[in-house]
C-alpha cells in the first residue's frame, strides 16, 4: 500500500457542542422507569418547583386573558366611532384608558410571573447539574479500577459533561414549555369557545391539515438530521485524529489522502445538513399558510357574525389573536416531547453510571484503619497468588515471594510476564482473585484501599503530570511541603539546575498534555515528587527509562538514597538498573521461574542470564 493511501484509523464519534453526547431522536431504554427516578430525585426541589410551576400558570392565565379585556377597548373604540358618525354620542376615552391599563397590569403581571418561574427553574436546573456532576465525581472515587480498563475516557467524560448539561437544559426549557404550552392551549380553548363555539370549531379544522403537512416533512427530514450529526462526528473524529497525529501524518506524507478524505465527508456533511435545514425550514412557510387561511376563515365567519349581532368587533379582534396564540403551543408541546425523551436518554446513561457496581469497602473506621497501617511492619508476603483480568485467562498463575522490610526488590521477566499486574494487585488497583498478599502479616483487603495507597510512593514510566506550574506538580506528593522542602527534593532528582533555566523557575506553568517540557524532565518531576511524598515504601516501574545514562547514574544514587530502610519494588527492562537489588524475582508467564541476587542468577546461568547477556550482546560484539 502507498504511503498516499494511508490515513489515521475512524473511531467512532459523537461530535462536540451542546449536543454531541446524543443523536437527535435517540430515546431512552426505558422512559418510565427513569422519568419515575428523575422525578424522586428531583423531590429534594419540590418547593422552587411547586412555586415555578405556580408562576408559569400565572403568567400564562395573565396572558391570556390580555386580549379579552383588550377587546373591551377595541369594541368600546369602534361602537364610540360609530355614535359619533350617528350623532348620537362619542368615544369614552376614559373608558378606554382604563380598559388599557388593565391590560397593561396583566402584562406586566404575565412578565414579573414569568421572570420569577425562569429565575426558580434555572436555579432548579443548575443545582440539579451541581448535585449529578458531584455524584458523578464521587462515584469515580469509589469505583474499581476495572471499570475505567473497560470504558472509554470519553464515554466517562461525556457522562459527567454533555449527559448532565443536556439533562439540566432540557429540565430547564422542557419543564416550563410543557406547563405554559398545556395552559395557553386548555386556556385559550376556553377563550376561544367563550367567545363563539362555531368559530372555534372552524379555527380547530385548521389542525388536522397542518399537523399532517408538518409530520410529513418532519418524517422526510428527521433521517437527514441523524446521518448529518453522525457525519459531524466523523468530521470531529478527522480533524481531532490529524491534529493528534500531525507529526505522524507529516512523516508519512500523507497530508494529501488526509484532505482528500476529509473533503469527502465533508461534502456528504453540506449535502445532508444542506436538506435538513431545508426541510425544516420549509415548516414555517407552511404553518404559516395554514394559519392564514385559518385568519380567513375566522374573518370571514366572524364579519357574518358580527353582522348579526352574535359578536362584536372586539371580540372578532380578540379571537385572531387566540387563534394565533393556539398554534404556537401546539409546536411547541412536540418539541417538549423530543427535549423530555433527550432529558430521560441523558437521565439514563447518568443513572446507569450512578448504580455501576463499586469497588468493595471495608467495616472498618478509616481513621482507626489508617493508624493500624502506620503500625505496620513493611514486609510483603505474596501467597499462592492467582489473577486474570478475565478470570478464564489467569495472568498470574501461582505466584508466591516473601520479601522483607527494606529490602529493594527488583521484578523482571519479558514484555507482558505480569510484573505490572503485581504492582496493580499491592497497591490494590485490583484484588487477587485466589490467594492473599499481606503487609505486615495483614491481609491487604482488610484495610481500606486508600489506607494501603498510602504506604507506597509511585513513580511510573508513564510520567503524568497536570496542568499547573511546576511547584504546585512537584508538591502533589505532599501538599502541606514548603516552597525550600520542593527544592530540596528537586535538587535531590536532579531536576533544579533545568527548572532554574526556565523563565519563570519553578512558578513555570505546565501545559494540560505537558507538551512544554520533554519526557525526561516530566520524569524527573515525577521522581521529585515521589521524594516528596517520603511514603513508606517504593514502587518504581520504569523510572529512568526516559533519562539520558549521565542522568540516570546521577538519579541512580538520589533513587539509592531515598530507598534506604524503605522496601522498594523496581520494575525495569534495563537490567543495569538493578544489579544492586537485594532480591531479583524473575518473572515469567505469570510465575517465578528464578529468584536471587544478580551475581547468583548470573552464575545459575538460567533465564536472567540469558536476559542479562542479550542487552549486553552487542557491546560484546
Amino acid at each position: 500500500m502507498s504511503e498516499q493511501n494511508v490515513r489515521p484509523v475512524q473511531r467512532p464519534h459523537r461530535g462536540h457542542g451542546p449536543m454531541r453526547g446524543m443523536m437527535p431522536g435517540e430515546k431512552p431504554k426505558d422512559f418510565r422507569r427513569t422519568l419515575s427516578r428523575m422525578i424522586a430525585f428531583l423531590g429534594a426541589f419540590k418547593v422552587p418547583l411547586a412555586a415555578a410551576v405556580l408562576f408559569a400558570i400565572g403568567s400564562t392565565v395573565f396572558s391570556i386573558v390580555g386580549p379579552k379585556v383588550l377587546s373591551t377597548a377595541t369594541t368600546e373604540l369602534f361602537s364610540g366611532l360609530v355614535a359619533k358618525v350617528d350623532g348620537t354620542g362619542g368615544i369614552n376615552f376614559d373608558t378606554i384608558g382604563s380598559i388599557l391599563l388593565a391590560t397593561l397590569g396583566l402584562y406586566a403581571l404575565s412578565a414579573a410571573c414569568s421572570f420569577a418561574q425562569s429565575w426558580l427553574m434555572t436555579g432548579v436546573s443548575q443545582r440539579v447539574c451541581y448535585q449529578l456532576r458531584g455524584e458523578i465525581a464521587r462515584k469515580i472515587d469509589r469505583m474499581p479500577t476495572s471499570r475505567f480498563d473497560e470504558t472509554s475516557t470519553g464515554d466517562v467524560l461525556s457522562r459527567i459533561t454533555n449527559d448532565v448539561d443536556v439533562l439540566g437544559q432540557s429540565l430547564n426549557q422542557g419543564v416550563t414549555q410543557l406547563i405554559t404550552s398545556s395552559v395557553t392551549i386548555v386556556g385559550v380553548l376556553a377563550m376561544m369557545l367563550s367567545i363563539n363555539p362555531l368559530m372555534t370549531l372552524i379555527a380547530l379544522g385548521m389542525l388536522p391539515i397542518s399537523a399532517v403537512l408538518v409530520g410529513m416533512v418532519v418524517k422526510v427530514s428527521q433521517k437527514h438530521f441523524v446521518r448529518q450529526q453522525n457525519l459531524l462526528g466523523r468530521v470531529n473524529g478527522l480533524v481531532e485524529e490529524t491534529f493528534s497525529g500531525f507529526e505522524v501524518v507529516k512523516a508519512f506524507g500523507s497530508e494529501k489522502s488526509c484532505e482528500q478524505t476529509f473533503e469527502q465527508v465533508n461534502e456528504r456533511l453540506r449535502e445532508s445538513a444542506w436538506k435538513s435545514q431545508f426541510l425544516t425550514g420549509m415548516m414555517q412557510p407552511i404553518m404559516g399558510f395554514v394559519g392564514n387561511l385559518g385568519y380567513i376563515a375566522v374573518a370571514i365567519s366572524g364579519s357574518f357574525f358580527a353582522v348579526r349581532g352574535v359578536v362584536t368587533v372586539g371580540d372578532i379582534q380578540a379571537f385572531i389573536q387566540y387563534v394565533k396564540n393556539f398554534t404556537q403551543p401546539i409546536t411547541q408541546l412536540t418539541q417538549v416531547s423530543n427535549m423530555l425523551q433527550q432529558m430521560a436518554a441523558a437521565a439514563e446513561r447518568v443513572f446507569e453510571f450512578l448504580d455501576e457496581p463499586e469497588a468493595d469497602g471495608v467495616a472498618d473506621d478509616v481513621e482507626a484503619a489508617r493508624i493500624r497501617a502506620e503500625e505496620l511492619t513493611c514486609d510483603v508476603e505474596f501467597d499462592h497468588v492467582r489473577f486474570g483480568y478475565d478470570s478464564d485467562k489467569p495472568v498470574i498463575g501461582d505466584f508466591s515471594a516473601h520479601i522483607k522490610q527494606g529490602q529493594t526488590v527488583a521484578l523482571v521477566g519479558p514484555t507482558g510476564a505480569g510484573k505490572t499486574t503485581l504492582v496493580k494487585l499491592l497497591m490494590r488497583f485490583y484484588d487477587v482473585q485466589a490467594g492473599a498478599i499481606r503487609i505486615g502479616g495483614t491481609d491487604i483487603r482488610d484495610l481500606p484501599r486508600s489506607c494501603v495507597r498510602e504506604l507506597f510512593g509511585m513513580v511510573l514510566q508513564d510520567a503524568w503530570l497536570f496542568g499547573g506550574t511546576i511547584r504546585e506538580n512537584i508538591r502533589y506528593g505532599n501538599l502541606d511541603a514548603t516552597d525550600e522542602q520542593v527544592e530540596l527534593v528537586a535538587r535531590a532528582a536532579y531536576v533544579h539546575r533545568f527548572i532554574m533555566t526556565l523563565p519563570d523557575g519553578y512558578d513555570t506553568v505546565i501545559s494540560e498534555d505537558a507538551g512544554n517540557i520533554s519526557q525526561g524532565q516530566r520524569q524527573l518531576l515525577t521522581i521529585a515528587r515521589a521524594i516528596l511524598a517520603n511514603r513508606r515504601m517504593l514502587i518504581l516501574d520504569e523510572a529512568t527509562s526516559s533519562v539520558d545514562t549521565r542522568t540516570e547514574e546521577r538519579i541512580q544514587k538520589a533513587m539509592d538514597n531515598l530507598m534506604q530502610g524503605r522496601t522498594s519494588f523496581i520494575i525495569a527492562h534495563r537490567l543495569s538498573t538493578i544489579v544492586q537489588a537485594d532480591l531479583i524475582l524473575v518473572i515469567n508467564n505469570g510465575d517465578i521461574v528464578e529468584q536471587g541476587t544478580h551475581d547468583e542468577l548470573l552464575a545459575l546461568g538460567g533465564f536472567y542470564a540469558q536476559l542479562y547477556n542479550s542487552q549486553f550482546q552487542g557491546n560484546t560484539d
